[in-house]
């Protein structure tokens, strides 16, 4: 019989490579939240993936971000750098057929001192099948990978593979969670995270970055969950833009939001949300800490 081995690996690279959907895939349940939105992940994200000879436990990172230095950007990037300070095995993320200044500053943050494994993500979508050979060639050389690993998070293909190059790194013998967690995360936490996916998913051209979700109550009574939550946002025209004619956005932010928690929580929902306005919230350090950005 195989020993259980155990580690962290961080999951890394510059925004929308897929880093939450390959968690999520990885995990087998919507830990980390997904839109089209760059930044999506804002805080460092635990999944916990427990097989019969081992426990992967996987931290999402928010996209490391060049453009824009606010304060939450730079609490973001911390988030980062820290990860790759505190875990045993890094998964570089990258978009098949696309590698450039971007990716290049978060090959300048791996660590030299544990593996990294450089994963080609979105390989359904190479228009030509014979351009990832070359392509995986250009991208190793810039690094000294422990393994390069082409897959499609959203088709699931080659993700066994990446495990099982990822497994070869873990350091312990033992399981670190409870083998059937699969987070670290609070039911409150997730909540507010699955509200955030809403507002970006269907409101998310319309809607400046400078959204968030604060969890002012949140009550269990049995299998019920009471959750009441205000969507903070930074001007009172994005307050109208959230609420939308007639309530019709916010409705439909909460309705879909309620729905997922169902599912992940395996009992009722009743989920109430409004809207506030906290100017300048995203550039304010005391707001940030307040709504769970350090």
């Amino acid at each position: 019989m195989k020993k259980i081995r155990s580690g962290y690996i961080a999951i890394v690279g510059r925004p929308n490579v897929g880093k939450s959907t390959l968690l999520n895939r990885l995990v087998g349940e919507k830990i980390s939240i997904v839109s089209r939105k760059a930044q999506t992940t804002r805080h460092r994200i635990t999944g916990i993936l427990t097989n019969d000879d081992a426990q992967f436990v996987f931290v999402d990172t928010p996209g490391f971000q060049t453009k824009f230095s606010n304060a939450l950007n730079r609490a973001m990037n911390r988030g980062v750098t820290q990860t790759l300070n505190d875990v045993d095995v890094v998964l570089f993320v990258v978009e098949a057929g696309r590698y450039d200044a971007k990716d290049k500053s978060v090959v300048r943050l791996l660590p030299k001192d544990r593996p990294v494994i450089l994963v080609v993500n979105k390989t359904d979508q190479l228009k030509e099948r014979n351009a990832l050979l070359p392509f995986l060639a250009t991208v190793s050389a810039d690094f000294d990978y422990a393994a390069v690993v082409p897959i499609s998070a959203a088709k699931g293909k080659q993700t066994d593979e990446l495990l099982a190059e990822a497994r070869k790194h873990l350091p312990n013998e033992g399981l670190m969670f409870p083998e059937d967690d699969l987070t670290d995360k609070s039911e409150r936490f997730l909540a507010s995270e699955y509200i955030r996916e809403k507002v970006f998913r269907l409101l998310g051209d319309e809607l400046p970055y400078a959204t968030a979700v604060e969890i002012e109550r949140f009550e269990v009574e049995g299998a019920l969950r009471r959750i009441y939550a205000a969507i903070v946002v930074d001007r009172e025209g994005h307050k109208a833009i959230v609420i939308g004619k007639g309530g019709e956005s916010l409705k439909r932010i909460a309705s879909e939001a309620r729905q997922d928690m169902e599912r992940l929580f395996d009992g009722k929902v009743y989920l109430e949300i409004w809207v506030k306005v906290k100017s300048g919230w995203n550039d304010d350090e005391r707001l940030l800490k307040s709504l769970g950005y350090e």
